[in-house]
């Protein structure tokens, strides 16, 4: 190709560079969500000092996006609707607050907090799914490991939940996610209130 022919096609192609980076630069900010904590029943006893390990969460789900579905072998995701922080790290700080609200002569740290303590008892928590299903409905599917001492075998028990959203579009999803979670705390803090409250 020569020099003249070159030139034009070297233009173009900067011309379409610039027009798509001046794009991305005008789309508008995303929208940030975050779960809210959710109060639940107090449970009386429990063990004084409960560690929660970081929540694991499904891969499908570990994006800043928002996952509206996974029905259909098909991944819908918000683009512009995004979570405030990771989301595992959200659902670990939601789960703290809720279950130290439950059980209110435990406290209830994080294993990867400033604040160290030897536990009594540790939560384990995988996050299988928090999507919408076909029907619209907000699912939370999750395990739940309560161990009294590292020695011995945790108490396991899986969950799932199944609840409409209280609006369309994304805050009615995040307030489902919300109540979901709370309902998880629910159970978890059931768990630990049959822990013996000295060890």
């Amino acid at each position: 190709m020569s020099r003249r022919r070159a030139r034009p096609v070297a233009a173009a192609w900067l011309g379409w560079a610039m027009a798509a980076l001046l794009a991305a630069c005008s789309s508008p900010e995303p929208a940030l969500y975050t779960i809210a904590t959710v109060p639940g029943p107090v449970q009386g006893g429990g063990p004084p000092v409960v560690l929660v390990q970081q929540v694991a969460v499904a891969h499908f789900l570990e994006r800043p996006q928002i996952v509206r579905s996974s029905e259909n072998y098909r991944l819908a995701v918000m683009s512009n609707d995004w979570w405030g922080e990771p989301l595992a790290a959200m659902l670990t700080r939601i789960l703290i607050e809720e279950l130290g609200q439950r059980l209110p002569q435990t406290t209830v740290i994080a294993d990867n907090g400033a604040v160290t303590a030897r536990a009594n008892a540790t939560v384990e928590v995988n996050i299988q799914r928090l999507d919408e299903d076909a029907a619209g409905n907000l699912v939370l599917q999750a395990q739940a490991g309560v161990r009294a001492t590292r020695e011995t075998q945790p108490e396991l028990r899986s969950f799932r939940f199944s609840i409409t959203p209280p609006a369309a579009g994304t805050a009615g999803e995040v307030a489902a996610i919300s109540a979901a979670v709370g309902r998880l705390a629910d159970g978890i803090a059931a768990m630990l209130a049959t822990l013996p409250a000295r060890q």
